[in-house]
Formats: C-alpha cells, sequence, structure tokens
C-alpha cells in the first residue's frame, strides 16, 4: 500500500453493463475527491470491479491481482469490488494478502472513507441507497447508462445475482428524471436503462401515480436534447402490456428488446426456475414484433445445464430458429457456489457443453449474419461514437445497436442519415446521405 494517500486512480470493470455503470460512478466518486485517472500501470490505486457469473470471470481477478502485485513500478493499493468482494468477502484478503479494500456493488459510495482508512472490508446491503451519496453525473460520451433498478427477486436455480446484489429496490422517479437530465446536459443523446431486471422498476411520479418502466420512459421522451432510449437486461415475466405498446409508441425508444431466455426446452427452464416457458416467450415476441414490426430481438443462452439432453439442447435450436435473433449472448454453465443447481445430479461434462456451445455460436451467428445483411439498403440514422481505425472513419450505433462503420468528418454525438451498405455477423457499413447526394 502506498506511504501516502493515493492521488491517482484506475478502475476496471468485468461483466455486465452494470458493472460498467458502476465503475463509472466509481471514478466519479474517486474524482470528486481530487484524484486523477490513470493507467493501471501508473496508478496509486487499483479498483477491480468484478462480476461474479462464471468462474472464469472471478479468476481473472486474482490473476489481476497478481500482475498489479508484481508491477514494475510499485504496488498499488488494490480495491476489490463489485459482485465477486459480495460474494467473498473476506475470503479475497485471506486468498490475496496484497488486497487493501474489499467493497460490494452495494456500499462502494463508501469507497472514499476506506481509502482513507488504509485497509477495509464492506459488503454490506445498507438501506440508505448508495446513489444519494454518489456526486452529480458527468459524462462526455454519446451514450449514458442509468441505472433505474437493482437487484432480482427471481431465485434462477444457477444464478448468484439475489446472493450479491440483493432484492429488488427501484430507484426513486425524480432521482432518475434528475439524472437524466444532467447526462444530457453533460453531453449525452442517447440513455440505456439498466437493471438486473430493468422491466420490473416501479415508482410513483411528481403526480404520486404508480407508474412502470414505460411510464418511465414517456417521461423521458419528454426531455428536450435525448434522442435516444434504451433499456436492459428484461425478463420475460415483467413485459407489461404499456411496455410493449411504449414500443410502438414512443419515437425515442430504439426498436431493440433484449429478451434472455436461457433455454429452448420447457423441462430445464423448469429446472432453472425461469418462471416461463417457451410457448409464453414465443407468444410475448409476436406482441412485441405487433407492436413494432422491425424490432431486433436479442437473447442469453446457457448450455450444458444440469440435466440438459440433447433433445433438450435441439429445442433450444429451434427455439433459435423460430425467433430469428439478431444478436446473442451464449455461455456454457458453470457452477456458482451456494445456487441450486451447483448440487444439482446430472452435471453435464464440460466437453459436452463447449460441443454444445460451439454448434449453438455458429447458429447464432448464422442468425445475426442474417439480420445484418436484411438491412442492407436501409436509410436510417447512425449515432456517432468514436474514431475508426482509419482517419476519416468513424464508428456509430444503427437504431438496432448495430456497429455501424462510415467515412465522414461527423463529430462524437453527432447523429448521421446513412444507408445501409454491406454487412458482416457483427457489424455494417453505411453511405451518409450526404455523401450519396454529393456524388
Amino acid at each position: 500500500m502506498p506511504a501516502t494517500a493515493p492521488k491517482s486512480f484506475h478502475v476496471k470493470s468485468f461483466g455486465c453493463q452494470m458493472n460498467v455503470y458502476d465503475g463509472e460512478r466509481m471514478s466519479e466518486l474517486l474524482s470528486a475527491e481530487g484524484m486523477v485517472a490513470a493507467e493501471a500501470d501508473q496508478a496509486d490505486l487499483v479498483v477491480l470491479n468484478t462480476c461474479h457469473i462464471r468462474e472464469k470471470a472471478a479468476e481473472k481477478v486474482y490473476s489481476d491481482i497478481g500482475r498489479l502485485v508484481r508491477r514494475e513500478s510499485g504496488r498499488p493499493m488494490i480495491a476489490v469490488a463489485g459482485c465477486v468482494a459480495q460474494a467473498e468477502g473476506e475470503e479475497i484478503p485471506r486468498r490475496a494478502p496484497a488486497v487493501d479494500i474489499v467493497v460490494g456493488p452495494q456500499a462502494y459510495h463508501r469507497l472514499p472513507a476506506m481509502i482513507a482508512r488504509g485497509r477495509a472490508i464492506d459488503t454490506d446491503m445498507p438501506a440508505e441507497t448508495k446513489f444519494d451519496a454518489l456526486p452529480r453525473r458527468r459524462k462526455q460520451g454519446a451514450s449514458a447508462f442509468l441505472t433505474v433498478q437493482e437487484g432480482c427477486d427471481k431465485f434462477c436455480t444457477y444464478c448468484v445475482v439475489p446472493y450479491t446484489r440483493g432484492a429488488e429496490v427501484s430507484r426513486p422517479w425524480a432521482a432518475l428524471i434528475d439524472e437524466a437530465k444532467a447526462l444530457i446536459d453533460a453531453g449525452a443523446r442517447e440513455i440505456t436503462l439498466l437493471g438486473q431486471n430493468v422491466n420490473a422498476w416501479r415508482g410513483e411520479d411528481e403526480a404520486g401515480r404508480p407508474q412502470g418502466l414505460d411510464g418511465l420512459i414517456r417521461a423521458l421522451d419528454r426531455l428536450p436534447g435525448l434522442a435516444r432510449i434504451r433499456y436492459t437486461t428484461s425478463h420475460p415475466t415483467d413485459m407489461s402490456d404499456g411496455l410493449i405498446a411504449a414500443h410502438g409508441e414512443v419515437a425515442k425508444l430504439m426498436p431493440y428488446l433484449h429478451l434472455p431466455v436461457q433455454s429452448g426446452s420447457d423441462r430445464i427452464l423448469k429446472a432453472m426456475n425461469r418462471s416461463h416457458d417457451t410457448t409464453g416467450y414465443l407468444r410475448l415476441i409476436e406482441r412485441v414484433r405487433a407492436a413494432r414490426p422491425d424490432i431486433a430481438i436479442s437473447g442469453d443462452f446457457i448450455t450444458g445445464f444440469p440435466g440438459e439432453t440433447e433433445q433438450d439442447f435441439t429445442a433450444t435450436l429451434q427455439l433459435v430458429d423460430a425467433v430469428g435473433y439478431a444478436h446473442a449472448f451464449s455461455f456454457k454453465y458453470s457452477a456458482r457456489p451456494g445456487t441450486p443447481a451447483a448440487v444439482m445430479t446430472d452435471q453435464v461434462a464440460a466437453e459436452v457443453s463447449d460441443e454444445r456451445l460451439q454448434r449453438l455460436q455458429a447458429l447464432l451467428t448464422v442468425h445475426s449474419h442474417r439480420f445484418n445483411r436484411g438491412t442492407i439498403g436501409r436509410r436510417t440514422e447512425v449515432l456517432v461514437e468514436r474514431d475508426g481505425r482509419r482517419p476519416g472513419q468513424r464508428i456509430g450505433k444503427s437504431p438496432w445497436l448495430q456497429s455501424v462503420v462510415i467515412e465522414s468528418a461527423a463529430a462524437i454525438g453527432e447523429i448521421v442519415p446513412v444507408e445501409i451498405t454491406s454487412a458482416g455477423p457483427n457489424s455494417v457499413a453505411g453511405l451518409p446521405l450526404a455523401t450519396m447526394a454529393a456524388a
């Protein structure tokens, strides 16, 4: 640990978009304390903001700790934050004595006080909201995350989130509107609403009227300067009629829905405690597409869940074909200590899970490429987010969350009308309409 208080910091986030948001908020918190951001090999303090969904994600943290200990410029103060911190607590410094601070995802607003103490562990889930203690948002990019809901009450048998993030909690309406305005003032053109089950958000508006996520989206739609709204991650059982209708009625709500299903087998879904079946899931997709016919559907899948047979896996492939996902995340099952699935019989052999994952990903690639090719010739708008690899090249996002490569001098945050001209499985290319008009 440095002999003096750290003057510089580096935050490295693993895993989900919620962790990205938390990492940004920790950075803002440390900046407000007068510290400056630095690269990991030079920072006085390195915060590893961790993910505990899969075993490999947790093991990466300990590998990073080892590299920091051996750093040529000297060992920094090391803080482990996030879900691994919450799940393992005091076990972390026992396993890795170089770790100075362990802080859970509901307690990181107390990070400055923990740094001042030098060595500390805080994995409490306090009743008071951490958001009240965090500084006003500052954002320079075109897109920003806004956490509206945390925690999960679903208790899927494979998942640690209810144990590391706690019960479902919705942030208050006024706080969310204020934070959204601050992000817009700081340059954000697009806001993505985040939650472990984001569509479980519930609250009351300024008039005391009960609202669901659709009501919040409609309020954000009225904010000047905001061009796009997205939300993730959704649970099928929380897709309300109002939220489905919003996809067809709110112009700023982008035509993209991430709706995890995990398996195409009803038997496996029941073992996962997913509280939905494939028939209900497919009907839900039909309703969303009726409200917004051009919507892109994304999903999550797990292969090799305990007891999964080849017949169960075939049902997953059939579901993929039935939906035609524009994009999806897929993983082989990873047993997490403390979850019901970890002690289930009929654990699937790793080589079987691997082989199924390869087949699933090959099929998902076919569908993502098919979706992207289907947008060739469409005229749409691209929100420019960053520079491309070559001079004069920009990369942005289409309404369907595709990465779009364009040749343009447009500024970051500018929205450029384009025509999609070519497509691969992971990105598309677009030609600005202004360029076409000049030709």
